[in-house]
């Protein structure tokens, strides 16, 4: 007897209509025998956890103390025999074998030879090792719960169509275990920070999704409306001046994981709705922050991988040294050390170089030409950990002049495998410097920049009540998702991206 599984030959395009009618027909038998989609089996036990507690058992123990269990999950593979029948069912944890026999099932087993790859079945039955050593159920009764009406790829392949597995999520987590894994990973990464924050006496907190006027970040939103209000409403680009107002309030320890909403291109670092989160704790400054980012950082590979050491996209990354701390013009020298000083601040000498980078220049100050040439030039370099710190005020209209120099802000970027994770700063708690870099911002959006901040007069408000000394971070969870997933896309660690029309 042999318990070698083997696959139903893969459906082509041009059969795949012809298989769909003819699992429709066996639906129709099966809704006429009155039986169809029940909903009375309870599963009592799961693939991983039958092969935890019995998988090292020998044959002799499972026959010398029978152990009954209930299980229940997808058809994945499947040897059909005379009397005798071998199939695999796939629950979330893992994958089972079952051993279902004429015996057993009497006059049900012809039946049961008609069911197909994806029909989801319950089994009641007794665990036993089979002669090549793997973990079986000789299935005393076996139902089917759900018919598959559509068949599934072919295990060898998948969805090999990478679009169609991001369109068609639900097939590609049924056959890729990979897929199965990020997503589990990128949850139980979620869990470890959330207990990290806990754990740091942070208060999780809710903001609005939906607000009067989008801020917290420069970045084009998605503008809806609310009728009974009669009033154009934003989803929200950040929570930042909310999570800040509570801070004012006495939140002096406040985070919050969710949704952001940004009306942007579609790409392999960026999807227009990601989560982020947000923390904000008074009485500190950007450089605690980077040093709570980094140790966060830190526990979250150790959660996930169980080291700081790993390989992402066949490169080694080691996050368990000190991150390096370099200045905007710092990096780019480190990467090009032909550049000079006094080239870094000509101002017609960064627009040109960066044009040499094939970007086209924005306007702006030396600040923001200098923060477009590291763009161009050095961030997609920057493969180790690296926090870019004080940049130009005029690209940071949220945070706080350093007190050495008022033209840059207490702010840092951190970049790993050349992507941005994390940015952070201390925050502008002065209400009249922050309403004159509003009104700045203002201005600009009426010369045309569509991604300038708005004038939010109740955070002014909120400002003048007083907000202690504060620091904040977002980090993208998206992102850190991907590094310690190993993967290339974001696409690939978000369950439904958005996609373009098919």
């Amino acid at each position: 007897m042999s318990d070698s599984n083997t696959h139903d030959a893969p459906a082509s395009s041009q059969d795949e209509n012809h298989i769909v009618a003819e699992r429709r027909e066996k639906l129709a038998q099966w809704r006429a025998s009155g039986r169809a989609f029940p909903n009375d089996f309870a599963r009592e036990n799961t693939a991983g956890k039958l092969d935890e507690l019995y998988g090292d058992k020998d044959p002799e123990t499972l026959e010398a103390t029978p152990v009954e269990v209930r299980v229940a999950g997808r058809i994945m593979l499947r040897r059909l025999m005379g009397k005798a029948s071998f199939v695999t069912i796939q629950d979330l944890s893992g994958r089972l074998q079952l051993y279902v026999t004429r015996d057993a099932l009497g006059e049900e087993y012809a039946d049961f030879k008609r069911w197909d790859i994806g029909d989801i079945v319950g089994c009641v039955g007794t665990l036993f090792k089979t002669r090549t050593g793997e973990l079986t159920v000789k299935a005393e009764t076996l139902r089917l719960l759900t018919k598959s009406l559509r068949p599934l790829p072919d295990k060898f392949h998948g969805l090999t169509d990478t679009e169609a597995r991001y369109r068609q999520r639900y097939v590609d987590l049924i056959m890729s275990p990979e897929s199965r894994f990020a997503f589990v990973a990128r949850a139980r990464l979620v869990q470890s920070i959330r207990n990290y924050m806990n754990g740091h006496g942070f208060l999780e907190v809710e903001t609005p999704m939906m607000h009067p006027i989008p801020g917290g970040a420069t970045a084009r939103p998605f503008v809806t409306h609310h009728n009974a209000l009669d009033r154009g409403l934003y989803l929200r680009i950040a929570p930042e001046l909310y999570l800040k107002r509570l801070v004012v309030g006495g939140f002096e320890k406040v985070f919050e994981i969710n949704r952001n909403f940004r009306n942007e291109g579609l790409s392999p670092r960026h999807n227009p709705e990601f989560t982020m989160m947000e923390f904000y704790e008074a009485y500190t400054d950007y450089r605690g922050l980077m040093d709570f980012t980094e140790g966060l950082i830190r526990h979250a590979a150790r959660e996930a991988l169980g080291t700081e050491t790993f390989s992402y996209q066949g490169r080694r990354l080691d996050l368990s040294t000190p991150f390096a701390r370099l200045t905007v013009t710092g990096a780019i020298r480190r990467r090009h050390p032909d550049f000079t000083e006094a080239q870094l601040a000509d101002p017609a000498w960064v627009t040109q170089k960066i044009r040499d980078f094939g970007v086209q220049a924005r306007p702006g100050g030396i600040g923001s030409l200098q923060l477009q040439l590291f763009e161009a030039s050095t961030e997609s370099e920057l493969w180790e950990p690296t926090f870019i710190i004080d940049y130009p005020v005029e690209v940071s209209p949220l945070a706080r002049a350093a007190d050495s120099n008022p033209e840059i802000t207490e702010r840092f970027e951190l970049f790993i495998v050349g992507r941005e994770i994390a940015n952070g700063f201390s925050e502008l708690n002065d209400p009249e410097d922050q309403a004159a870099r509003f009104r700045a911002q203002a201005a600009a959006k009426d010369a045309g920049d569509e991604e300038a901040m708005y004038y939010d007069a109740d955070y002014i408000r909120a400002l003048e009540y007083g907000l202690p000394p504060t620091g904040g971070c977002g980090i993208g969870i998206d992102r850190l998702a991907m590094l310690l997933t190993d993967s290339p896309a974001i696409r690939d660690v978000i369950l439904f991206p958005q996609m373009r029309d098919e």
